[in-house]
């Protein structure tokens, strides 16, 4: 049996699970490096070169390819820092973590561009991208519990907000969104945007009852079963038994890196157990099988 410290291994979900998706799937960095507005004005002005010989020629699209690969090696290594990091060692394992944290808000910033700058796409990987400056921060002298919950808060409310922005339907609701609810419910698409249309409504409440004492509570409670919920919708969603290690393959990476979005509220619930009052931080730990 292996003991793990929750938000270690929080920290260490995010990194895996985009280090398989940037290993073995694909990550959006061509929506930058082909971007002609921003790009042609370099690649002719500067280097002089054609910009369709340039978009079109498979050099580009393999160094693309090897940036891509460079980053899933890099969240690999962090994930495994997340796990390792303690005092004694924090001077060369949270370079890594540092580092990769800067790569997810990075990848936050392409996957916004992607999606026409909708400001909601970036911030509702607030937990993604802000949870490894946390496990940095526990390690810092200036360290102070409230502090430390007064963030993750936010973080879980800007994440829930953005993400129920798209539910209900502020900006158009992505057809991803419906189809797992009529895959995993077996309903209508009428009903499919209703139900959607409700949880966003109740993600606009859970954001403002975070902050209400005593009943901050409930709201993390609900956080708790719906991050977790929506995590495991991806592969639910979208799992066949005519091919089933492929569809976990190629759907697993995206349940990984979500799981921290109930697990974060679930580690403000257990806060008083986990941080302790003077500055030094206290594990918690859960037992987690070898199988």
């Amino acid at each position: 049996m292996k003991k793990i410290n929750l938000l270690k291994l929080s920290v260490f979900l995010i990194f895996i699970g985009r280090a398989w998706q940037h290993l073995f799937w694909d990550a959006p960095y061509r929506t930058f490096f082909w971007d002609e507005s921003l790009l042609k004005p370099i690649v002719e002005g500067w280097f002089g070169g054609s910009w369709t010989t340039y978009a079109t020629s498979s050099a580009t699209d393999t160094f693309v390819q090897g940036i891509i690969k460079v980053k899933g090696i890099l969240y690999l290594i962090a994930a495994f820092c997340a796990l390792i990091i303690n005092a004694k060692n924090k001077k060369w394992t949270k370079i890594p973590i540092f580092i990769g944290g800067i790569g997810l808000v990075v990848l936050s910033l392409l996957l916004t561009k992607e999606k026409f700058y909708h400001l909601a796409q970036f911030f509702e990987h607030s937990i993604q991208f802000g949870l490894p400056f946390v496990l940095l921060y526990t390690y810092k002298k200036a360290y102070e519990k409230s502090r430390l919950i007064l963030i993750l808060k936010i973080l879980i409310a800007v994440t829930f907000f953005s993400h129920g922005l798209y539910a209900f339907g502020a900006y158009p609701v992505p057809g991803k969104f419906v189809d797992m609810v009529i895959n995993i419910l077996g309903c209508s698409e009428s009903f499919a945007i209703t139900f959607l249309y409700v949880a966003g409504i109740l993600d606009f409440i859970l954001a403002v009852l975070l902050f209400i004492p005593k009943l901050d509570k409930y709201a993390l409670i609900y956080a708790v079963l719906w991050g977790l919920l929506t995590a495991m919708a991806r592969i639910v969603a979208n799992f066949y038994w005519d091919f089933p290690l492929q569809t976990i393959h190629q759907n697993l990476h995206e349940v990984i890196y979500r799981l921290p979005h109930g697990l974060t509220p679930l580690l403000v619930l257990l806060g008083a157990k986990i941080f302790a009052k003077k500055g030094t931080f206290v594990a918690v730990n859960f037992n987690i099988s070898d199988n």
